[in-house]
C-alpha cells in the first residue's frame, strides 16, 4: 500500500475526542464567617482560636457555637412568635474541612470546658455511687422487712411501702458523646444528664458507623430529627423494656471531610426525612499555605479565659428539673422583645416570598421553610451566652443572630449549587471512582457495574443512568455495537478515558 494512502488510513482512524468536563461546577469561594455577630466573648474566643490554631474562621465559630448551645440548651426554651410554642435551644452544626485543616485543634479550645466540667461530675460520681448503694441496701432491707412483717395487714404494709423512699440513683457524668447509635444515645439520656452534646471532630465515624448504615440510616435521622424538635424519646423493646424521656435537649457539631459528608449531606433518604433541613452546615476554603509561623496576640489568652468563664458559669449553673427522682429538665421560657419579634416577622415573611417558584431560596426549600426557626434558636444562644439571666432577647442580638443564619443560608446555596445535593451526580462519582480505583480496566460491561460496582448502583437502570452522566461529561466512550471484555460479550460496554 502507497505511504499516503496508509497515511490517511491511520487518519482515519485517530478520532478526536472530547475534552472530559468536570461532573461538577466550580463553586462560589465560601464567605468570611461573621465573627463579629456571635458577639464579645464568642467573638473574641473565636479570633483568639483563629490567631493561635491558624484554622479557617468558620471552623473555630462552629465549634464555639455548638458548645454554647450546650451550654444554654438546658436553661431555657425561646418562645416561637408565630405559634406561642416552647422552642429547644438546640443547634445541630456541620463543618466540612479537609484533614490538615487543623479541626481537633480548635474544637480542643471550644470544649475545654465542657471537659472540664465532665471532669467535676466524673470526681462527685463515685462516692455518690457509694452512697447510692448504701442508700439502695437499706431501702431493700426496709422493703423486705414491711412486707414479710406479720403483724401488719394489708392496708398498713401498703402504707409503709409508700413512705419509704426510693433513693435515686446519680446520672452518669457524661456531657458528649462521639459517635453513638441511636439506641446507645436514648440508653445514655435515661441513665445520664438530661443535657448532651453529639460531637466529634472525626465525624466520619459516625457517619460510617452502624448508625447511618442502609438499615438503620432512616431510624437515626427520624430520632436526632425529633431530638431537635424537642419531643419526648419513645422506645418499646423486648429486651430493654419501655423508655418515656420527656425534655431531653441534644446539640450536634460533626467536623467531616468532604467526600465523607456526602454520606450526611447528600444522602437521599435523609433530605427526604428532613434531618437536612436542621443541619447549618459549614465548608471554609482552606487555610494552607498561609498559615505563617508568629507570635500570638496578647489578646488571645485573655479572650480564651473568658470564654472558659462564662462556659464553665452556665454549665454549672443548676438546672431546673421535675424533681431529684426526675431529671426531666423544666427550662424557663425567653421571648423575643417587641422589635425583635418585628424584625424576626420581616425575616419569616421575606423568606416566605423567596421560597416560591424560580425564587432565590427554591433550590433549598426544606432548609429555607426552617430559616426564621435557624435566626430564632441562634438569637437565644446568643442572648444566654451573653446574659446568662436574660428573659428577653433584644432587637441587637436577633439582627447579630440574622446575620449568623444569613451566613448558612448561603452556604446552603453554594453547596447546592456545586451539586452535594444531586443523587445522580454523586451516584456517577461513585462509580467513576470506582472506575479507576477498583476495577482497573480500560473497558467495562454494564453488568460489571451493577454486579461489583458501587452498593448505590447495584441495579441495571441505575447503573446505566450513572453511565449515560459519565458519557455527557466524556469520561468514559460508548463502544457502539458492545464490546468483548474478559472473553465474554457485553451489548453495554463502555472505553473508560484515564484521567491526565
Amino acid at each position: 500500500m502507497p505511504n499516503n494512502i496508509k497515511k490517511q488510513f491511520e487518519n482515519a482512524e485517530k478520532i478526536e475526542r472530547p475534552t472530559p468536563l468536570p461532573l461538577r461546577r466550580e463553586t462560589a469561594p465560601a464567605k468570611p464567617y461573621p465573627i463579629k455577630a456571635l458577639g464579645k466573648i464568642l467573638g473574641g474566643a473565636a479570633n483568639a482560636i483563629v490567631d493561635i490554631v491558624k484554622c479557617p474562621d468558620a471552623i473555630a465559630a462552629q465549634s464555639l457555637l455548638a458548645a454554647a448551645a450546650l451550654a444554654t440548651q438546658a436553661h431555657a426554651n425561646v418562645v416561637h412568635p408565630a405559634t406561642g410554642e416552647p422552642r429547644p435551644l438546640s443547634l445541630f452544626l456541620v463543618t466540612v474541612a479537609a484533614s490538615g485543616e487543623r479541626k481537633s485543634a480548635a474544637d480542643g479550645f471550644a470544649i475545654s470546658p465542657i471537659k472540664k466540667r465532665e471532669a467535676e461530675l466524673d470526681e462527685k460520681h463515685e462516692p455518690a455511687q457509694r452512697a447510692y448503694r448504701d442508700a439502695q441496701a437499706i431501702y431493700e432491707k426496709a422493703r423486705d422487712a414491711i412486707i414479710k412483717g406479720k403483724n401488719s395487714g394489708q392496708s398498713d404494709a401498703t402504707k409503709k411501702l409508700a413512705a419509704l423512699t426510693v433513693p435515686p440513683a446519680p446520672l452518669m457524668p457524661v456531657l458528649t458523646a462521639p459517635d453513638p447509635t441511636l439506641e446507645g444515645l436514648h440508653k445514655l439520656f435515661a441513665i445520664g444528664e438530661p443535657s448532651m452534646g453529639l460531637f466529634s471532630d472525626e465525624g466520619g465515624t459516625f457517619i460510617g458507623g452502624y448508625g447511618m448504615s442502609d438499615e438503620a440510616r432512616l431510624r437515626t435521622g427520624s430520632g436526632l430529627s425529633d431530638l431537635w424538635d424537642g419531643k419526648p424519646i419513645k422506645r418499646v423493646r423486648g429486651g430493654d423494656g419501655t423508655i418515656m424521656l420527656r425534655e431531653r435537649r441534644l446539640s450536634l457539631h460533626l467536623m467531616v471531610q468532604p467526600g465523607i459528608s456526602d454520606g450526611l449531606l447528600a444522602n437521599a433518604t435523609l433530605l427526604q426525612q428532613g434531618l437536612m433541613s436542621r443541619l447549618l452546615v459549614s465548608a471554609p476554603a482552606s487555610r494552607a499555605g498561609t498559615r505563617m509561623q508568629s507570635v500570638p496576640k496578647s489578646t488571645s489568652q485573655p479572650a480564651l479565659k473568658r470564654y472558659d468563664e462564662r462556659m464553665l458559669k452556665l454549665l454549672r449553673q443548676p438546672q431546673r428539673r421535675v424533681g431529684i427522682h426526675n431529671p426531666e429538665l423544666c427550662p424557663r421560657r425567653i421571648v423575643l422583645s417587641k422589635d425583635a419579634r418585628a424584625a424576626w416577622t420581616a425575616l419569616a415573611d421575606q423568606c416566605e416570598r423567596d421560597l416560591a417558584v424560580g425564587q432565590r431560596l427554591e433550590p433549598i426549600r426544606g432548609f429555607a421553610n426552617k430559616l426564621p426557626e435557624h435566626a430564632l434558636r441562634i438569637s437565644a444562644v446568643l442572648e444566654l451566652f451573653d446574659n446568662p439571666a436574660a428573659t428577653e432577647i433584644s432587637v441587637e442580638t436577633f439582627a447579630r443572630a440574622e446575620i449568623i443564619a444569613s451566613y448558612y443560608t448561603d452556604e446552603a446555596l453554594r453547596l447546592f449549587e456545586q451539586g452535594s445535593s444531586s443523587l445522580e451526580i454523586n451516584r456517577a462519582e461513585k462509580v467513576l471512582k470506582w472506575l479507576h480505583d477498583r476495577w482497573g480496566k480500560p473497558k467495562v460491561g454494564l453488568s460489571h457495574i451493577y454486579q461489583l460496582g458501587p452498593n448505590s448502583v447495584r441495579e441495571a437502570a441505575v447503573a446505566r443512568e450513572a453511565m449515560a452522566i459519565l458519557e455527557q461529561h466524556h469520561l468514559v466512550i460508548r463502544l457502539e455495537g458492545g464490546d468483548k471484555i474478559e472473553g465474554k460479550r457485553h451489548k453495554d460496554a463502555w472505553e473508560i478515558v484515564q484521567p491526565d
